[in-house]
């Protein structure tokens, strides 16, 4: 099932932890990544993602604590 654009829950892949769609990718992989330091372009070469994958699993976790950009200031 997609939980948001990009991002899939399926109960067959890792425990029905949200993943990157049409991969195996946890979301929680790509952002623990991030935080360690590593740039968006290691992760995209490292696992294989595009920029808007990588992008989405930053988003979900942006919305998740209610920070995200609206377009106004």
């Amino acid at each position: 099932m997609e939980i948001a654009p990009y991002i899939n829950v399926d109960p067959a892949i890792h425990h029905g932890t949200p993943v990157i769609t049409g991969t195996r990718v946890p979301v929680s992989i790509v952002l623990g990544s991030l935080a360690g330091g590593m740039t968006k372009e290691a992760v995209m070469q490292e696992y294989e993602l595009t920029q808007t994958q990588v992008e989405a699993a930053l988003a979900t976790e942006l919305v998740k604590h209610g920070q995200f950009f609206d377009g106004t200031y």
